[in-house]
């Protein structure tokens, strides 16, 4: 039997905590401070939410020990609150398998290998060759084709799709209408048309990844398409082809990096980032949302070039200035030279 419900003794000890208040006390879900109620934990990890500490009705709260004075119910008390409320959100997660069983109309090849305690949804395709190794969860509508192989404890959730000899590895989790291998934006112009260019290479999915809805990774044209262990993507993002992420890289919705550019390890791309083709980014590099990459980054640090909104008029004044920066340029020039 699944458990629902747990003691602040428990919970301290899988997450490191230290409780401060009644330690017997259970509780059975999450909530946010505001809105939390008896039998819920809440959390504070933003100091600009601490005047809603005061009067939260929550049976207990994660936090640290500078605001455990204004706490007025039970506390566990670590230095990284927001980290105890994700080892918390794991602890009492609800959220079901993609799929139960293996459902009469999945399709499946005889020479498609199959694990021990795999599930797969209802009108699933798993083509000949395929290997899904155990505790694969395959959601409704899914495809997975010839020869890819998927690595234990993986998940694919409704309609995702897993092009042929595309390698996913261990304990990961893709959410649904994501397409990994389709085919990399690769023709060759001639006579005024266009030829296409087949994509041969493959995609390569590391150990721990998680993908968000609607993503598309594309297979490489020659080389495969890598992304290491432990990156998260978020949703509807462009991965073109040949491009390698690195180990621990983030990246938010709508980020889009062009064909054969490589990105280091634990860098974080915020939303709407896009990053040109056939360029290095060193490992360690933040870039701010709407940053617009368009050489190699070689030193880590923080990159901004996205244009934070403003008032209209104050806009158009701007951008009036902004062209007139070469004629100013060449002005100020022509004065130091006098």
């Amino acid at each position: 039997m699944i458990k629902t419900s747990y003691t602040l003794a428990e919970i301290a000890k899988e997450i490191g905590a230290t409780v401060s208040g009644d330690e017997n006390c259970e509780v059975n879900s999450l909530a946010t401070l505001l809105n939390a109620g008896d039998g819920q934990i809440a959390f504070l990890a933003n100091k600009k939410y601490r005047q809603q500490l005061n009067n939260t009705q929550a049976s207990a709260v994660i936090i640290s020990e500078d605001f455990l004075g204004n706490c007025p119910t039970n506390a566990l008390v670590m230095s990284n609150p927001y980290l105890g409320y994700a080892l918390v959100a794991q602890l009492l997660d609800t959220t079901p398998r993609s799929s139960s069983s293996i459902h009469p109309s999945a399709v499946i090849d005889s020479s498609a290998a199959i694990g021990s305690n795999v599930t797969i949804g209802a009108n699933s395709v798993i083509e000949a060759g395929a290997s899904l190794a155990d505790n694969v969860s395959i959601g409704a509508g899914c495809f997975v084709g010839q020869n890819a192989s998927i690595g234990e404890n993986t998940s694919l959730w409704s309609n995702v799709s897993v092009y042929h000899s595309v390698q996913i590895g261990t304990d990961c989790l893709i959410q649904a209408n994501t397409v990994i291998g389709s085919d990399g934006f690769g023709y060759a112009p001639t006579k005024g048309a266009w030829l296409k260019i087949p994509q041969l290479g493959s995609v390569i999915v590391g150990n721990c990844v998680e993908i968000g809805a609607s993503t598309t990774i594309d297979r490489g044209a020659l080389d495969d398409t890598i992304i290491e262990d432990n990156v998260i993507l978020d949703n509807q993002i462009q991965i073109a082809h040949n491009v390698i992420i690195g180990e621990g890289t983030a990246m938010a919705a709508c980020s889009v990096i062009a064909g054969s550019t490589i990105v280091g390890k634990n860098c974080t791309l915020a939303g709407l980032v896009g990053v040109n083709g056939h360029i290095e980014i060193a490992d360690n590099c933040v870039f701010t949302g709407m940053a617009m990459v368009t050489k190699s980054v070689t030193e880590s640090g923080v990159y901004s070039s996205g244009m934070p909104a403003a008032d209209n008029k104050e806009w158009r004044r701007t951008n009036a200035r902004i062209k007139k920066l070469d004629d100013m340029a060449k002005r100020l020039t022509a004065l130091e030279k006098k």
